[in-house]
């Protein structure tokens, strides 16, 4: 049986009271929000930490606020399953709802964050492994080791990014609020993702990401988000695929984004697939190019708990999925 190691866990009762005990602790401590990934990571030995700081207890960072001008604003701490079920999200930005409802279980949605999912830690099936497995192994270049083991000759880690609501937030060009000791500052999700996944995100170890922003839909605007994974009750993505469109009065596409998550350590906009859909009316032969692009552009890993050739046969299935619905109604 996998145990949690030995900790001391400390409640934060403010923010400021969750930055000076990260400030007091350093490197001794990890943050914990609903603790879905953080405890069954610590069971396998890959984190072991002194401290854990709990922040469940801030209130302020579990609202959600949408204004028609200002657009849609949602505290870290907010439950995963709250943000599925909040009728602002649903009806201006159904691609989250879908992709928050995704997530595991009911019981991990109660319990998950949406400022933990995308934090989440990126996933690979060397790394996500039982410290006696690992060892047995030689462990990899994300942990203990100095080489991937999913490509020999990388120079950085190829753990995937598994988060759904990541590649979800980039397309709707949504932004998050870091505060730390030197202060707060905004990222744009496009720019909070590094492709290395030892070193996965900006968010520097002294600092708490607060809240999740998201712009004004366009006019005409329609998201999708398609997912594949092995039991649609529970696992993480194999492939994840999120789209965002926005149209003019005749029905001619003025903007989209092609995301794809589960085929690197950041999700993946394919800007050829977006490029083929703007100006078009979402013809059949628009889409299925569109689609094709997704295929060639997606360049998954042997990294995940299905084949390399099935995933990447499956981009082109799930991205046609995608590009379906939010067409369909202007066709």
């Amino acid at each position: 049986m996998l145990r949690l190691p030995a900790f001391d866990f400390q409640p934060a009762r403010s923010l400021e009271h969750a930055l000076a005990l990260l400030a007091e602790h350093g490197n001794d401590a990890l943050l914990v929000a609903g603790g879905t990934d953080l405890y069954a990571n610590m069971k396998l030995g890959l984190f072991t930490p002194r401290v854990v700081i709990g922040l469940r207890s801030i209130a302020a960072l579990r609202r959600i606020s949408f204004d028609p001008e200002q657009g849609l604003r949602i505290g870290a701490l907010c439950s995963l399953d709250s943000v599925a079920r909040d009728p602002a999200v649903a009806l201006h930005y159904p691609a989250l709802a879908r992709a928050a409802a995704m997530v595991g279980t009911p019981e991990i949605r109660n319990m998950g964050t949406i400022g933990g999912n995308l934090c989440l830690e990126t996933r690979c099936n060397y790394y996500n492994q039982s410290a006696e497995w690992r060892k047995a192994l030689g462990y990899c270049l994300k942990r203990d080791g100095d080489i991937c083991r999913v490509a020999l000759h990388s120079p950085t880690c190829k753990a995937i990014n598994a988060s759904d609501t990541a590649p979800v937030m980039q397309a709707y060009d949504a932004t998050v609020s870091l505060v730390g000791p030197l202060g707060e500052r905004s990222v744009a999700v496009r720019d909070f993702y590094r492709n290395d996944g030892a070193h996965a995100s900006v968010r520097r170890s002294d600092e708490i990401l607060t809240e999740i922003a998201l712009p004004v839909p366009a006019s005409g605007a329609r998201s999708s988000y398609r997912k594949l994974r092995l039991r649609n009750s529970f696992d993480f993505p194999l492939l994840g695929v999120a789209v965002a469109v926005a149209t003019d009065a005749a029905g001619t596409c003025t903007q989209a984004r092609v995301l794809l998550n589960a085929v690197g350590s950041a999700p993946l906009e394919v800007e050829g697939a977006g490029q083929l859909l703007i100006g078009s009316r979402f013809a059949e032969a628009t889409l299925a190019d569109a689609a094709e692009e997704v295929f060639r552009a997606g360049k998954p890993l042997e990294n995940a708990n299905a084949s390399l050739l099935y995933r990447k046969r499956m981009l082109r299935v799930l991205a046609r999925r995608a590009l379906d619905e939010v067409a369909s109604p202007l066709r």
